[in-house]
């Protein structure tokens, strides 16, 4: 339910709120904004008061959610990609017949009936990440799960907006097919990190020293991510 907040300077902020069965207040910023879980019972009166205290960190949060949005893919001829972390470029040129991808010298190309059809070349161009990285994940799955000395896990794309990978009590591990845009050294990363919940399924001290012998820079290359993720997500 979408709601409003007046502040005591005056200014109004949009909020997203979200009841559910909670004893506590939880405070979210997304890329649409605030979003607040709340206790299914809870006066109007105690939330707003409990957002008010919150003001200045609300404030700070959606500030630096400003400063670092980064603008939406446009979809369009020109338009620049990311690629294992090299910047590329999208081509898209009239054709009599749609006509399957190509990749040559940093240039994505894409001939088709309609080139003004963002909708059809977003489908086009994401379709084709997607399948590279199904080939691409699964190269490096294999050698690095060597390299832990496990069997290779099965693999499945995710499309997963919060998480970059998972790996469940089965042995399943999921990749988000956008990774395939970082760096080579961060995709490394994510599948380093389930990979070692083969060995560990959690987060404990165990987890950490089974990742760290996978990967020892694993902590610089969690920083690395977190700063590129909003660029990882404009697709």
């Amino acid at each position: 339910m979408q709601q409003s907040l007046t502040l005591s300077n005056g200014e109004t902020i949009s909020y997203l709120l979200e009841r559910r069965p909670r004893r506590t207040i939880g405070l979210k910023i997304t890329a649409d904004g605030l979003v607040v879980h709340a206790p299914k019972r809870i006066f109007e009166f105690q939330l707003n008061q409990i957002l008010q205290e919150k003001s200045n960190w609300i404030l700070n949060k959606l500030q630096a959610r400003e400063t670092n949005q980064v603008e939406k893919i446009q979809w369009a001829d020109g338009e620049h990609l990311l690629y294992l972390g090299n910047d590329i470029q999208l081509c898209v040129t009239q054709s009599s017949s749609n006509k399957a991808l190509t990749f040559d010298q940093n240039a994505l190309t894409m001939a088709c009936l309609q080139p003004n059809n963002h909708a059809l070349v977003s489908r086009k161009v994401i379709q084709w990440y997607k399948k590279q990285a199904t080939s691409d994940f699964s190269r490096r799955l294999e050698i690095l799960a060597a390299k832990l000395g496990v069997a290779t896990p099965p693999l499945t794309l995710s499309n997963a907006q919060s998480r970059w990978g998972s790996c469940n009590s089965r042995g399943k591990v999921r990749l988000s097919w956008r990774l395939l845009q970082a760096p080579p050294h961060i995709v490394n990363y994510v599948i380093c990190h389930e990979l070692a919940h083969l060995k560990q399924m959690n987060h404990s001290a165990k987890f950490y020293a089974v990742l760290e012998s996978l990967f020892p820079n694993y902590k610089a290359a969690e920083k690395e991510l977190k700063a590129l993720s909003p660029h990882l997500h404009r697709m």
